[in-house]
């Protein structure tokens, strides 16, 4: 049986090492010192634990003594560097949430869906010095709906993150695994994002402003605007009616029963706004 060390992080890093720890004998775990629910749950197993940045050697010196066939990468929020790459006797693999090499970098599913694509996945790749740069082992898409939020893709990944290490796992163990070059004129790469970036811009279309929306609707930080300097946070818009409009973008045209605002193509609605607040109350106490 294979011997495996786990860096991880997130609810998605949680889950998904729970069930490796079903089958396999997990010999150390790195996680960020954010991850509560897996530095209780290796406290718990008393499994040896390191939390919090891996570089610069700090991550080595915990592992170095701790002889591993495999180390795996789950939702993992740092870049390891070359010392933790060569440890483990057999393979270093990642779990990245698009169909590489497209979607290198943070939350890929997010920035997927905001490009309005159909379609994002999940690929198994040998982890190398450079951000998602590692040859592909393997891959499963995923369908993205056109009232998809970034949480519903999420939850797909975490049905799907296991089988796929599973699969990795048991090719390993057969010798069957094989390898394939990433076409690196395909790369595409999007950068972390912060909750202060999730700013909705009216002067877009109205499919833009859905597809932003929708993929950072709750439990995310959320797309939000301002009225009269009170934030709003919304989860979720539709549009009704797509034709150039007399009033300026970011115009509220109707308040009851639903609340209507103008953008670049015509006009949406908000369905969903955060903490279960009364549009129309919100916008009536300043009227």
């Amino acid at each position: 049986m294979l011997t495996v060390g786990i860096l991880a992080s997130g609810n998605l890093g949680y889950e998904t090492l729970v069930k490796i720890l079903k089958k396999y004998k997990v010999q150390f775990v790195l996680t960020d010192s954010k991850s509560e629910t897996i530095i209780k749950h290796c406290k718990e197993k008393s499994i040896p634990l390191y939390k919090g940045n891996p570089r610069k050697g700090k991550g080595y010196g915990f592992v170095k003594k701790i002889e591993v066939d495999v180390i795996i990468s789950i939702n993992y929020l740092f870049l390891i560097e070359k010392d933790i790459i060569k440890h483990p006797k057999q393979l270093i693999f990642n779990i990245h949430g698009s169909l590489l090499p497209k979607y290198r970098g943070r939350t890929p599913h997010v920035w997927a869906i905001i490009n309005n694509e159909n379609k994002a996945g999940i690929t198994a790749h040998k982890i190398e010095e450079g951000c998602d740069t590692g040859n592909i082992i393997e891959q499963i898409e995923v369908p993205i709906t056109k009232e998809n939020t970034g949480a519903d893709i999420l939850k797909k990944y975490a049905e799907l993150y296991y089988p796929l290490i599973e699969k990795v796992l048991i090719k390993l163990q057969n010798k069957t695994i094989k390898f394939r070059l990433q076409n690196e004129k395909e790369a595409t790469y999007f950068g972390k994002r912060t909750p202060k970036d999730g700013q909705i811009n009216w002067d877009w279309n109205s499919l833009k402003i859905k597809n932003w929306i929708r993929a950072q609707a709750s439990p995310y930080p959320g797309a939000f605007t301002f009225y009269k300097k009170e934030k709003i946070i919304i989860d979720k818009v539709s549009i009704i009616k797509l034709e150039k409009s007399r009033y300026e973008n970011g115009t509220i045209i109707t308040l009851k029963p639903k609340v209507n605002v103008v953008t670049n193509d015509g006009v949406i609605q908000l369905e969903a706004i955060r903490d279960n607040l009364s549009i129309f109350e919100i916008f009536k106490k300043f009227n």
